[in-house]
Formats: C-alpha cells, sequence, structure tokens
C-alpha cells in the first residue's frame, strides 16, 4: 500500500516537472520572437515638417461666446399672492413696466387708514398752532401735535410703499427669457420667489481668452471686427471694454468685447462668435514650426529633429503664437526636419521612421 503511494506522488512530481519545463520552453521561444519583432520595429513612425523663414500677418483671432451685457433673475421683495401676471416668455419690457400684480386688500385698507390718520393729525396741528398763537395752549402741546403730524406722514409714506409693492415693476429692460409664476402662485420674502429672468441682448459681449503675445498689442477702446458662427456674411463692429490684469489659469487673458445689436437683434446670448484681432504691424518675415511640434505644449521649448534617421530632442526658444504656427526665436535653422507627430513614442536617440 505505501509503495503505491509513494509510485503515485512520484508519477505527480515528474508530470509537474514536465509541465514546468513545457512552460519554460514555450515562454522562452516567445520572448525569442517578440525580440525579433522588436528589433524588425525599432524605427518609431512619425510625420514631419520643415523649418522654414516665411512672411507671416500678425493679425490673429480669437473665439469666444456671446453674453448678455445685463441679465438678472428677478425676485419678490415681499410675501403675496400673485393675482395677475402681465408679461409672458419672449416679451420685450422695459424699465418700471408691471408684470404682475399681487393681492393688495389688507394693503389697501391700511393705505386708507393711514391717509386718514394722517389728514387728521394735520389738521389737528393747524388747530394747536393757532391756538398757540393765542395763548390756547402751551408750547409742549404743540410740539405733540407736530409729533403726531410727523409719525403720521412716515406710516402714510411706508403704506404707500407698499401698495406699489403690490404691482411687481421690471428693474431693467429686456425679454423675458423665463417666466417661474402664474397666477395664484405665492411669493414668499424669505427665501425670496423667482419671478422672472430678464436678458438684455441690445447689446452684448464676446468674452474671448489671447495669450501674453498677443496682450500686449491690445488696448482698450479699440474697435474689433466681430462675427458670429451662424452668421458668417454678417460683420459686426465690437469695441474692446475689459482687458483682464491678470492671466488665468491656463495662462491666457480674458478679454471682453462689447457689441451693439443689429435692429432685428440678431445675436443671442450663448452664440459662438469670433473676434479678429488686426495688427498695426506690417507683414514679417519669420522662423516658424507647426504648434503641434512642440513635446507637450509649446511652453516645454522642446522640440525632437532628425539627424540621419534619429530623433534628437532639442530646446528652442519660442516667440509668437501665430495660428496654428510659432515663431522661433533661437535653436533651429532653416531646413531642419522637425516631427510633428509620435513624439509621446519617442525617446532622445530612439530611430524615427518618417511616413511620408
Amino acid at each position: 500500500m505505501k509503495k503505491t503511494i509513494i509510485i503515485t506522488i512520484v508519477v505527480i512530481i515528474g508530470a509537474l516537472a514536465l509541465i514546468g519545463f513545457i512552460l519554460t520552453k514555450n515562454k522562452e521561444e516567445n520572448k525569442a520572437k517578440t525580440d525579433i519583432v522588436a528589433e524588425k520595429n525599432a524605427a518609431v513612425s512619425v510625420k514631419v515638417s520643415t523649418v522654414k523663414t516665411e512672411e507671416v500677418s500678425l493679425d490673429f483671432v480669437a473665439n469666444g461666446n456671446f453674453q448678455p451685457i445685463q441679465e438678472l433673475t428677478f425676485s419678490a421683495e415681499k410675501s403675496g399672492k400673485v393675482i395677475t401676471v402681465l408679461a409672458k416668455e419672449g416679451d420685450y419690457v422695459k424699465v418700471g413696466q408691471t408684470l404682475l400684480t399681487v393681492r393688495g386688500d389688507v394693503i389697501n385698507v391700511n393705505a386708507q387708514a393711514a391717509q386718514a390718520a394722517y389728514q387728521n393729525a394735520k389738521a389737528d396741528y393747524m388747530r394747536y398752532e393757532n391756538a398757540f398763537k393765542t395763548d390756547g395752549v402751551t408750547r409742549q402741546q404743540l410740539d405733540q401735535a407736530k409729533l403726531a403730524l410727523t409719525n403720521a406722514e412716515a406710516n402714510l409714506k411706508q403704506a404707500n410703499i407698499n401698495v406699489g409693492d403690490t404691482k411687481v415693476k421690471a428693474p431693467i429692460n429686456g425679454f423675458i427669457n423665463k417666466k417661474y409664476i402664474e397666477p395664484g402662485s405665492i411669493l414668499a420674502g424669505m427665501p425670496a420667489t423667482a419671478l422672472f429672468d430678464i436678458v438684455n441682448v441690445s447689446k452684448l459681449k464676446l468674452v474671448v481668452t489671447v495669450n501674453e503675445n498677443q496682450v500686449t498689442s491690445l488696448k482698450l477702446g479699440n474697435t474689433i471686427k466681430v462675427t458670429a458662427s451662424v452668421y458668417p456674411d454678417k460683420v459686426f463692429s465690437g469695441k474692446i471694454t475689459f482687458i483682464a490684469a491678470k492671466a488665468d489659469e491656463s495662462l491666457n487673458f480674458p478679454v471682453e468685447i462689447e457689441i451693439t445689436n443689429n435692429i432685428n437683434n440678431d445675436l443671442k446670448a450663448g452664440m459662438y462668435g469670433t473676434a479678429n484681432f488686426a495688427s498695426n504691424q506690417q507683414n514679417q518675415n519669420l522662423m516658424v514650426v507647426p504648434r503641434y511640434a512642440f513635446v507637450g505644449s509649446v511652453s516645454s521649448n522642446q522640440i525632437f529633429v532628425v539627424e540621419n534617421g534619429t530623433a534628437k530632442l532639442k530646446k528652442v526658444t519660442a516667440g509668437r503664437i501665430l495660428g496654428d504656427k510659432v515663431e522661433i526665436i533661437n535653436g533651429l535653422s532653416d531646413g531642419q526636419i522637425v516631427i510633428v507627430t509620435g513624439q509621446i513614442n519617442l525617446q532622445d536617440g530612439d530611430k524615427v521612421e518618417i511616413i511620408k
């Protein structure tokens, strides 16, 4: 019995050893094949461009979205029940126009009572004033009558304000973009109930960003030609009203351009627009490379060039960004071949295969 068990164990161990040997051999064969493939494909496929000096326009464009010159979510100041709504979505309203009325029965009664109290206090004061001239009342009595008149006048003013609050009026000119209430809605003062979104698009602002090289040529008040993506044949005139004093997280500077809308209000807030910045300088001959030649981003100032079939990493000094090209101030010369795609797979000294 024991002999049989020992033989079985030996057979199992032998089988496991054979399996291990086969797996190791297969792994070595696969590695050898992989090494052969790797040796055959050692060159990294890339696309290239040639460094050259050419005449370049210093004009540039920047894209952004149109925003309204004024935008307001109009909320209730007082509590009450909405009786009538006099404006609907899409309506154009003017400052001071009544948009809705709130129930004012009690408020009107209070205003009438305040008016009566004021008239009574006014009559009392006049009587006391006449009586004081003939020593019919004392100075103290006259002062008390004057105080009562002052209080009554203040109460009347407050009552009239409350009456005015029953008619909710537009605080700005613009279009009703959204209506939040209907007749019968109950308004709350805290937190305030939203009533309308009002958007003024008589003027809009196009918000764009420019880089540090471009921002130096811009001045407040400069006239800029603006186009909208949905109206490619229409040109609008804009004026720079804001240039940021500090760059954003992307190291670009926000710029706002104010545009007066046409009579049909064709421009809408949220549309995509393009600002065309014209340079005051004439075209210049500059050494340029494609923007995509830089490793990572332009700020890295690193570019791969091809020398004798090998990628060489070069440190350069980049100048102005001119659309899809970048000015090269130092580090390259005309005729050199720069890699524009495939850099992610490259290291300095790698062999490359140029894809045409």
